[in-house]
């Protein structure tokens, strides 16, 4: 494959580079700026009209702000069907519970690779659309193990972030028996999965699996190489941050119902709180207190969850908006949690900010500001997108 073509971005009116050493503010503004992309890769950044490179392509953003692609660290996209009358029930009074995940799994039992492989690729260019750069992407639809190792393994196709969650509910032949698929899951469905995956996941709440069950999955995950990432918090509070801070977890996802403990673990570890607002939007359960955590010292990121479901949105952007609006983060603080903390969540180094050596993921948005994306919510403001320095919107 031939590498892209090189391209200099120019009279970007706000350059976000997410690199707070680079410009002003937490975000590392920088006004009147251009930026160039070669192999990949930025290759250099500086003021509009001074000595850029020669590039093959010139951009003229016309005054708009560029900011680094979004890191979505958290979705569930390998699946079949959907679930419109849950949600229609839901928001007629019917509370959410984690035992409506069966629905899925027997519409994806029953679904092609083909199937799987096509509802995949919409929803990645849906994102694509809106911004997004790179993304998780989480099995758990499957429950056996020829079922979990068909979804990671093409969830592998299309990104590198595959997260195995063979521990996302007991299936239906387990009922009764949370400990025999806990053994299967840690066993045969743990051999077929590893080596397409680079994370484990389980969904550590009540009505799935308990803190010595999560204990079990995680610690068997980490033996065969994969790095976890836990489910903890959404329902009610539990043992589930506690577990990810004390096992190396790169994140703890959804944080809706903290304890004080929580907090102060979060603070004083490397696990990234990972909020999920589209899903608090689609169950109208309680947003997570960003404000809590981040005065604490936590690290912080945002993503869609984006699963058929608790939340069935793919929009980086609204989750911004939601969380400016409901978890009183301020808009800073909100795009740097949707591009460079997504990327702490993944351990990457490479996405989330726009510094000379990071990957050319860029998005450029039909406004001035940041800003513009919580304050002009629902608006489809995305006019170009970049990844690894090929212009794909």
């Amino acid at each position: 494959m031939n590498p892209p073509a090189s391209t200099l971005v120019h009279d970007i009116g706000e350059l976000v580079t997410a690199d707070p050493g680079a410009g002003g503010g937490p975000l590392g503004v920088l006004r009147d700026a251009a930026v160039a992309f070669d192999g990949g890769r930025v290759v250099w950044i500086g003021a509009d009209g001074s000595r850029a490179p020669a590039c093959d392509t010139a951009v003229d953003a016309a005054g708009r702000c560029l900011l680094p692609g979004f890191v979505d660290s958290h979705a569930h996209l390998v699946f079949a069907g959907d679930r419109a009358e849950e949600f229609t029930a839901r928001m007629t009074g019917r509370p959410y519970a984690a035992g409506g995940i069966r629905t899925t799994v027997a519409a994806t039992r029953a679904a092609t690779d083909e199937e799987l492989r096509a509802n995949l690729r919409r929803l990645l260019a849906e994102m694509t659309r809106q911004g997004t750069t790179t993304v998780e992407c989480k099995s758990g639809y499957g429950l056996t193990p020829a079922q979990e190792e068909r979804a990671v393994r093409i969830a592998a196709e299309e990104t590198d972030e595959v997260t195995f969650l063979g521990a996302h509910v007991v299936p239906p032949e387990y009922d009764g028996d949370a400990a025999g698929y806990v053994r299967a899951v840690t066993g045969d469905m743990l051999a077929a999965c590893a080596p397409h995956a680079r994370w484990i996941d389980v969904f550590c709440e009540r009505g799935a699996f308990d803190g010595e069950q999560t204990r079990a999955v995680l610690e068997a995950g980490a033996a065969a190489g994969l790095t976890p990432r836990v489910h903890a918090g959404q329902l009610g509070e539990g043992p589930g941050v506690r577990l990810a801070v004390e096992l190396g977890a790169a994140s703890a996802d959804h944080c809706t119902f903290l304890s004080d403990a929580d907090v102060a673990a979060l603070a004083s570890s490397e696990t990234v709180a990972t909020l999920l607002p589209a899903v608090e939007f689609s169950t109208r359960q309680p947003y997570p207190d960003a404000r809590r955590l981040l005065d604490a010292g936590a690290a912080v990121a945002l993503a869609t969850d984006c699963n058929p479901g608790s939340g069935y949105s793919s929009s980086m952007a609204f989750c911004v908006a939601l969380a400016v609006r409901e978890m009183r983060m301020t808009p800073a603080e909100a795009v740097l949690a949707a591009t460079a903390g997504g990327a702490r969540a993944l351990r990457r180094a490479d996405v989330g900010r726009l510094s000379v050596g990071a990957r050319a993921d860029a998005h450029l948005i039909d406004a001035p500001s940041h800003v513009h994306l919580a304050y002009r919510p629902g608006v489809p403001l995305t006019a170009a997108v970049w990844k690894a320095g090929v212009r794909r919107v």
